[in-house]
């Protein structure tokens, strides 16, 4: 577990940060565990709550509001990546999936699986990037669990994070309320976590850096909601990609999207990277844009708010939801044809979050 009930032994020597290795004896719940969770985790992810140092933290009940839980697991590979690692990703996938369904994150509870032989300097650089991430949200990380399995089964270390959050009691946003007419709005470009993870895996070097978009929406999403548009659906476009959560929103509300392919943000060196590679960027991973599906007649009024934000600085209007039994997302392309944009079928890129 992650606690701090266990008083730190005086007899016990510093874990040795810069030249240890996670040892089997860090999940065996004596006295090297307790060490590592006093010295390593419980530093980096102080706080009140933390620091009931029991089995769960008890925390204090929201007035105002209905209670959101949401929970992910992180097993990207490599663990560091252009422009964000394992740790930062699983704190932003956590309150993202919160977000998007209008809440404000509040908790964290993470779970480790760490692999003996794991340096104990790269466990502290993904702690530290945990922190960083979830003090930067306002976000507190307040329990957790540790395991360790032996070396070979465990690539390095597996994130789980739990994400507690509250949303206003006359707010309903869900897959299932898209209606036809309704304007599709975009926060960004899509395909920059996806490919940025692919070119650290396959040791590929762009004329154009590619950086992963990893970042929590929550601020930008509170702005969204601020600006008063009738918002009826938002989803971060995480594995599978745009064109996999715009069909899982279309199934949900048994409607059809048009899709504007001109009108889709797309950085030219991902677009590079995914041609060279022959991959599709609809289905590529994205980890901090979100799609927002609102009234008509509020999209230019969503749109200017989206655009205010530092995170939505290259938002657009890229489709409709139409009337189709079929439940299709059709893609108008750049050359005036029209092609299925289906689900993701197989796996295009494993292990990209």
């Amino acid at each position: 577990m992650m606690s701090s009930n266990t008083t730190k032994s005086s007899t016990l020597r510093p874990l040795g940060i810069r030249k240890g290795q996670v040892e089997l004896s860090h999940g065996s719940g004596g006295r090297a565990m307790a060490q590592l969770i006093e010295e390593l985790f419980c530093t980096a992810f102080a706080n009140e709550y933390l620091a009931q140092g029991n089995d769960g933290a008890v925390l204090p009940v929201p007035q105002g509001g209905r209670m959101v839980v949401t929970t992910d697991a992180h097993v990207v590979s490599p663990l560091f990546f252009p422009g964000g690692d394992i740790g930062s990703l699983s704190v932003h996938g956590t309150i993202n999936d919160l977000s998007v369904m209008g809440a404000r994150p509040l908790w964290l509870a993470a779970s480790f699986i760490l692999e003996e032989g794991l340096p104990l300097a790269d466990l502290q650089r993904i702690v530290d990037s945990m922190a960083d991430a979830a003090r930067a949200a306002g976000v507190s990380i307040v329990t957790g669990d540790t395991k360790v399995v032996e070396r070979g089964k465990g690539d390095g270390v597996f994130i789980t994070t739990t994400g507690v959050g509250v949303v206003a009691d006359d707010l309903e946003l869900g897959g299932d309320r898209a209606k036809p007419g309704d304007a599709i709005l975009l926060s960004g470009t899509i395909g920059d976590h996806g490919m940025a993870v692919m070119s650290q895996r396959e040791n590929l070097a762009f004329d154009a850096p590619i950086e992963s978009d990893t970042a929590a929406l929550h601020g930008l999403v509170a702005d969204m909601l601020a600006s008063g548009a009738d918002i009826h659906v938002m989803r971060d476009p995480t594995r599978g990609g745009l064109a996999t959560t715009l069909n899982e929103i279309a199934k949900q509300s048994n409607v059809g999207m048009i899709l504007e392919e001109a009108s889709i943000p797309l950085r030219p060196a991902v677009a590079a990277a995914c041609e060279f590679l022959g991959f599709d960027p609809l289905y590529i991973a994205n980890e901090g844009k979100l799609v927002a599906i609102c009234a008509e007649s509020d999209a230019a009024r969503l749109l200017a708010a989206m655009r205010a934000h530092p995170l939505g600085r290259e938002s657009a209007l890229i489709g409709s939801v139409q009337a189709d039994p079929h439940r299709f997302v059709q893609l108008k392309t750049r050359f005036g044809g029209c092609r299925i944009a289906d689900w993701l079928s197989g796996e295009q890129l494993p292990r990209i979050c």
